[in-house]
């Protein structure tokens, strides 16, 4: 009887170490996969930057047309030079054609300057004169001249 005791007595032991064992393998594995306190606060987030837009600048612009060949109306002449104006903020609707049925290209703000290079087309109640920006061709249109003022040039 005294073998059966001493060999649950081993048994009970060799049962407390390795639970021991176990815990400390436990321990030692959560604290090498838990992340530290200062990578935790060291993390940033990515931020995309994008600047404000700018006020248009206005360019000095010196038409090549002939004076002969230039039309008036209102102050307002091919080859010249003209100002989106009297919009309140809302910007003026430059279309493919001349007409208020014409399909929108894009919207012109108030003090955007740009060259004269057709017209004038009455049309709609309108007088039509087609304007195109001396920075970028690609903003050009046909603008109602109720909302164009001609910029004069002092030589």
């Amino acid at each position: 009887m005294e073998s059966g005791l001493r060999f649950q007595k081993w048994m009970a032991w060799a049962a407390v170490g390795l639970a021991i064992s176990l815990c400390v393998i436990w321990s030692a594995i959560f604290l090498i996969s838990r992340p530290s306190a200062s990578a935790v606060s060291q993390s940033s987030a990515l931020i995309t930057v994008i600047p404000a837009p700018t006020q248009t600048q206005t360019p000095t612009i010196t038409p090549t047309v002939d004076p002969a060949t230039i039309i008036e109306t209102g102050g307002l002449a091919v080859g010249g030079v003209a100002q989106i104006t009297g919009t309140d903020g809302a910007g003026l609707r430059l279309r493919e054609n001349a007409g208020t049925a014409a399909l929108v290209k894009f919207i012109a703000m108030d003090s955007e300057v740009f060259e004269i290079t057709e017209g004038p087309v009455e049309k709609d109640g309108y007088v039509w004169w087609h304007i195109v920006s001396p920075y970028d061709e690609s903003r050009s249109g046909w603008a109602a001249s109720s909302f164009l003022s001609a910029i004069v040039r002092q030589d």
